[in-house]
Parts: structure tokens; sequence; C-alpha cells
């Protein structure tokens, strides 16, 4: 009898104690405005716990959110914010979800589904070595050519594959260039919008170890393994007839990984560079994958003109997106097995991995919500699925602009989530 009425109450206790911590913890924790936290003991959440306890899903749900946003900070910050059950085809709720707001790092969800969708799951990062011209007495009589295909994950391992190649072509001298072909892309190095000040990754195509320092290495390598290099260092395009030596590739879902749990901005506009590759267009350019990304939310059933793509990763403060337009993205990829099986697992998993590792750690959130976290200056954001207590599949996006304390935005949006994933 008493490991029922435990049962019973459980529920109401954690309501109680989630509406208690919304009108206290956020309200000393926020500098940027004087919050209009609860007046009194908080009984009013208390109440409204308990109605939502009595209410059927997902009407207790709905209550519950609408609490939540009566926290003071939104009278000087906005929000959007969209709730979807994918089980039952239906939006369970929506405010603000159509407002142009810029997401941070959430728009690598868009990025990845349109990556997916348009490059196929197998598809493969490659970086490549040729030669023209001959080769004999141990003597390589003309050009090597490093061909970048913007691959983040082509280190020194891979490098050294590179040199032993050109080893057991039985070369120990090279008469000729060793010619770096960037063609893969523009030449641009930084992305549309990105600030000045920012760590901002450099956009090469040819990298190795992540940094655009390719042609030294690769010389200093060749010189190491006892290569006379008898050249100098030049750019242009691979010329027709050259001879494959070596290609090192690495998959989608490698770059994927990185580029979601550990928000991997490099990773995150190399894929977008691959989108604006498989348009044929060389080089490619960003323009090249807006315009890909952009086909795609008219497949949505979106007015593709209503936002602004400008690049992969988030950094740009040109990017304007809505709620609407990531649960769209959301449920596109949930219905598309073949783009679902490779996102899912790449996404943070909280309390477990990636950015989401040390967020939400109570029971019904813990290794259930899978999201993309988004930081900015101004600006937090979430997007990813949950499961709810019913056993229903929800898609959710949440971006929080205008907050000058980031912890608020990131306590709000965890609390959302306990909302969708404890029971009632």
């Amino acid at each position: 009898m008493m490991s029922k009425l435990i049962l019973i109450l459980l529920p109401l206790f954690l309501c109680v104690q989630l509406y208690a911590q919304n009108g206290e913890k956020l309200a000393e924790s926020e500098n940027d405005t004087v919050p209009a936290g609860p007046p009194g003991s908080g009984a009013e959440y208390t109440d409204t716990a308990a109605v939502a306890l009595g209410l059927p899903w997902p009407q207790n749900v709905q209550l519950l959110l609408d609490k939540l946003l009566e926290h003071g900070m939104f009278g000087t910050s906005q929000v959007g914010l969209m709730v979807y059950d994918l089980t039952a085809d239906s939006c369970i709720y929506r405010v603000n979800e159509r407002q142009m707001l810029r997401p941070a790092s959430t728009m690598k969800v868009i990025t990845a589904i349109a990556a997916i969708d348009c490059l196929g799951g197998s598809y493969q990062f490659r970086t490549s070595l040729y030669y023209t011209g001959t080769i004999g007495n141990n003597t390589l009589t003309g050009d090597v050519y490093c061909v970048g295909g913007f691959d983040p994950r082509f280190n020194s391992d891979d490098m050294t594959a590179f040199v032993e190649s050109i080893h057991r072509m039985g070369v120990d001298t090279i008469r000729g260039r060793i010619v770096m072909d960037r063609t893969m892309k523009t030449a641009d190095l930084l992305g549309e919008g990105w600030c000045w000040d920012d760590d901002n990754p450099q956009l090469s195509p040819l990298l190795i170890g992540g940094k655009d320092r390719f042609a030294e290495r690769f010389m200093q390598e060749l010189r190491d393994a006892g290569i006379v290099v008898e050249a100098y260092n030049s750019e242009e395009a691979l010329p027709n007839g050259a001879y494959i030596v070596c290609t090192r590739f690495h998959s989608l879902d490698q770059v994927l990984m990185r580029m979601m749990k550990e928000s991997d901005n490099l990773y995150a506009e190399s894929m977008f560079y691959q989108i604006a590759a498989s348009t044929g267009n060389r080089p490619a350019a960003a323009g090249h994958a807006r315009s890909v990304i952009q086909r795609l939310i008219g497949r949505l059933g979106l007015s593709p003109k209503a936002y602004k793509i400008a690049d992969g990763s988030g950094l740009s403060l040109y990017n304007y997106v809505s709620a609407e337009l990531e649960v769209q993205m959301l449920r596109y990829a949930y219905r598309n097995s073949n783009i679902y099986l490779h996102l899912y697992p790449s996404l943070p998993i909280a309390g477990q991995d990636g950015t989401l590792k040390n967020r939400m750690l109570n029971p019904f959130t813990n290794g259930n919500v899978r999201a993309k976290t988004g930081t900015l200056t101004g600006i937090s954001s979430l997007a990813g699925y949950c499961t709810a207590s019913n056993g229903h599949l929800l898609c959710f996006a949440i971006i929080n602009q205008g907050i000058m304390n980031g912890k608020n935005a990131r306590d709000f949006q965890d609390r959302v989530c306990t909302v969708l994933c404890q029971p009632y």
C-alpha cells in the first residue's frame, strides 16, 4: 500500500520541485532584468502541478510549459518554442514558433539533415594524391598534386600514408613541383557574418589536423622520410591524365559524430561545403549549399525566402531561422529512416556525452533527451528528440534570444525537457 502511495505522490513532488526552482533559482541568477518571480512561497506552482496531474496528456504538459513561460526573463528576451508528437503526428505546443531568430549551433541540425539527404549515409570525405610525368631510376620527373576535398579528419596517419605511397613507387627524388589543388571550394577562409575576433576555423579544402598547414607538413614529412624534393610549392588544379597515387577517406558518420556531439564548427563547415560541391559547381561556394538547403525547405512546405542561411555551423550572425523550421527538419529526418539512422546517434545525450554530458541529470531526461545545443552571445538554443512517459517520441526546438545570462536559458530548456519526459 505504501509503495503505491509513493508512486502516486512522486510525480506531484517532482512537479512542485520543478516549479519551485523555476521561481527561485532562475530569479537569483538572472542579472539582466529584475525577474517577476512567483510571489510568496510559490504555492501557485504547487497548485499548477496538482492541476496538471488531473489532466490528460498532453494538456498537462501544455499547462506546465505555460507556467514556465511566465518567468520574468521573458520580459526582456525572446523565445521560440515548438514541440511535436512524432508518434501521434501532431503539434502539442507552440509559442512564437515562426519568429525569425538566430539558431547558434542548432544550425548544425539543419546542415546535418540536408547533408545526409543530398549526399547519402555512405558518403566519404576524401583527400587524394596524384602525380604527372615519369618515374625512372628512383626519380619522379614531374609534379605531385595534393587534391583537397575539405576533410576535417585528415591527420598525421593519413599524411604518413601519402608519404609511404610515394616510397612504395620506388621514388626517393622528386624533380618537379609539389602542387596544392584547393579548387574544391572558393578561396574564402572565413564564413559570411563571422565575428573577426572569434576563434574561427579556417575553411581550407586541404587540412592537416584541422589546420591550414598541409603544404609545409607534406614537404617536411617527405624530407623526414628521406625523399629529396628538388621542387617548389605551387597551387593549381589537377590536370587531366594525372595518375592516382593514394586516396584517404573518412566517412560521413565519422565527421557527423564530432560535428554534433562536440559542436565542432570546422566539421560543420566541411559538411556545408560537401553539400555545395554536390551541385557540381567548382569551386563550390556557400551559395551553392544554401540553394540545396532552400530546396529542402520548400519540400517541407515552408517558404525558403522566409529564412536566412549564411553558414553551416551557426557561427554567422546572419543566420535567421525559426523553431518551426528546426522541428520540421527533425520531423523530416524521423520520417526518412536513411537520415534518422545517421542523425539520431550523432546527437548529444543528456547526462551522457557531448555538450549535454553535464545537463539534465534527473532520471527522466538522463539518457533520454538527444539534442543539439547552441550558444552565442545573447543566444542559447536546443533542438532534438526525447521520449515522453507515455512512450511517444517527441521532437522539439527551443531558441532563446536576448539572454544575457546563458545559464537561465539553459535551465529553462532543461526544465522544458523535464516537463516533456516526466510521468504524471
